[in-house]
């Protein structure tokens, strides 16, 4: 009580008070009203005019890769800033690390590296040769390694390139120790070879360890005032990691897992189909590739990327090859969620997933689209018309939005289409990509506010959102993409208890100010996680 209560319930947008019993909401309203529902022993807590929203929901979220790179070098342009500071980071980790153990890294940005080059396997190679070492670029569809690593993994001068990937040589031919997209599998070996089907942004941590290393995302995440994730490529190393971690109590986050394509056979073959699990812990859509990372120059476009048309981009998948997988994943009931970013793979995303639709009819599935970066106005009308979900990234504009202006030009302004998409009738999800971006819901929501890229160059300005339609993005409908709306996402009567108090008035701080107010309360089920002072 004694608070706003923004409800991202369209029939009672805000309201002075709520009632939760036995971990769900028995009552929403005015505060008499409200009172009327609570019985002896109730425990009343006063919110002292701050501001309590849903609970985030984040539907494209990389935690078990974001919880690795807490316990990794942190490579990103805060902490490095040149190929100097990165090889330095990488000795320094190495007198940490026992000889032969991975050393990692994450968030690398050559582009603002004050050599003005990429780094090459020779430059890592300075920092010792005891230790394998991988450094993952920011897009997480670039790995950097070191000659070790290439050593260790047999891969000689003459490797051929993968599907859906390259292995970049210098003018001599040689190995220069940068992976694109699939060839990252050929080194980033764990304990599951997923086959191309998407680039390896796992290192080698064992299943224990990296349990422990979500639940210490996931403390980090309610801090955040997340109370819901999907990781949007799962593993069965990772859904084991997931299990163990909720099995000893380490996991009080929502987690919805979609597992990579790479297994569609494996789960046809038992009848398994998404979703599966509970309110807590469950398998949700699968997960496909259709072409790269825009930052990577490896997404698909119809006019290539770069001023002198020098990033073609690339598939994981020939167009037959993904209608075949589509189709039949959709035909066995999954709900894809297919990784689409330039307009060409657009394109072929969508002619088939009409084809699967067509083949097999679901009138509520809700197909996502991960990333959905650049559809041209003819493809969002197709995607309205095919009842598709949108799950989008804006933080890419504020962390990598100069890159994409550099790949694109003028065209960046087409950059996810927000304002587009609402008044199409789309319902969009805005989400992080963590590790990519930042985790942080309110970085997010301020991302699609204001478009501004870390130089300040606005983009597509006529695309921004207002602060309650960023809200509703990032609660109720990233509910709907991962099909929990009728449980979260937004403050009504008889959904879970889940709330985000925010310490301020979201609606009265101006939009360049909101990634700063502190979260007060995360509630999950009722209970506070991250308590309030």
């Amino acid at each position: 009580m004694n608070g706003r209560v923004l409800t991202c319930d369209s029939r009672q947008p805000s309201a002075a008070a709520v009632a939760v019993r036995d971990a769900r909401i028995v009552a929403v309203g005015e505060a008499a009203a409200v009172q009327q529902h609570l019985i002896g022993g109730a425990t009343s807590l006063d919110l002292g005019g701050r501001t309590m929203v849903p609970g985030f929901i984040d539907a494209h979220n990389h935690m078990a890769c974001t919880a690795e790179t807490f316990f990794a070098i942190d490579a990103g342009p805060r902490s490095v800033s040149s190929i100097t500071e990165l090889v330095t980071a990488v000795a320094e980790a190495a007198t940490d690390t026992p000889p032969g153990a991975w050393i990692r890294g994450f968030g690398m940005d050559w582009t603002r590296f004050a050599e003005g080059r990429r780094p090459t396997r020779w430059d890592l190679d300075e920092a010792g040769d005891q230790h394998p070492v991988v450094i993952l670029h920011v897009s997480g569809h670039y790995a950097l390694v070191n000659s070790r690593a290439l050593a260790d993994s047999g891969l000689s001068e003459d490797a051929r390139d993968p599907e859906g990937g390259s292995l970049e040589r210098d003018e001599s031919g040689r190995l220069t120790g940068l992976l694109l997209d699939s060839a990252t599998n050929l080194v980033l070996q764990t304990s599951v070879d997923i086959c191309g089907h998407g680039p390896n942004i796992h290192t080698a941590v064992d299943t224990d360890e990296l349990a422990r290393m979500i639940g210490e995302a996931s403390r980090r995440y309610l801090a955040a005032g997340l109370t819901t994730i999907c990781d949007p490529q799962v593993t069965s190393r990772e859904m084991a990691a997931y299990q163990f971690a909720r099995a000893q109590g380490d996991l009080p986050i929502r987690t919805v897992m979609l597992p990579l394509s790479h297994q569609l056979d494996e789960y046809l073959a038992i009848g398994l189909v998404g979703p599966m699990g509970d309110d807590h812990l469950r398998i949700g859509a699968m997960k496909f590739y259709t072409d790269g990372a825009i930052t990577g120059g490896t997404a698909m476009f119809s006019k290539p990327m770069g001023s002198r048309g020098q990033y073609p981009g690339s598939l994981y998948h020939q167009p037959a090859e993904l209608a075949d997988l589509l189709r039949r994943a959709a035909g066995a009931g999954w709900q894809l969620a297919i990784h689409t970013m330039g307009d060409r793979a657009m394109g072929i995303m969508l002619d088939a997933v009409e084809a699967a639709m067509a083949a097999a009819p679901d009138g509520d599935i809700r197909h996502r689209i991960e990333h959905s970066t650049w559809p041209t106005p003819e493809q969002l009308a197709r995607i309205a018309r095919l009842g598709m979900v949108p799950v989008t990234q804006p933080g890419s504009i504020a962390e990598l939005g100069d890159i994409w202006h550099d790949h694109l030009g003028e065209r960046v302004h087409r950059a996810m289409p927000l304002r587009d998409q609402l008044e199409l009738g789309i319902r969009p999800a805005i989400s992080s990509d963590a590790f990519v971006q930042s985790y942080r819901p309110l970085d997010t929501i301020a991302a699609a506010m204001q478009r501004v890229t870390p130089s300040g160059f606005q983009v597509g300005p006529d695309q921004e959102l207002t602060i309650e339609e960023a809200l509703a993005a990032h609660t109720i409908n990233a509910a709907r993409a991962i099909h929990m709306e009728d449980r979260i996402g937004s403050i009504e009567v008889g959904k879970l208890a889940d709330f985000a108090v925010l310490d301020g008035d979201l609606l009265a701080t101006p939009a360049e100010d909101i990634r700063r107010i502190p979260i007060w309360m995360t509630v999950i089920g009722g209970e506070p996680l991250h308590p309030g002072s």
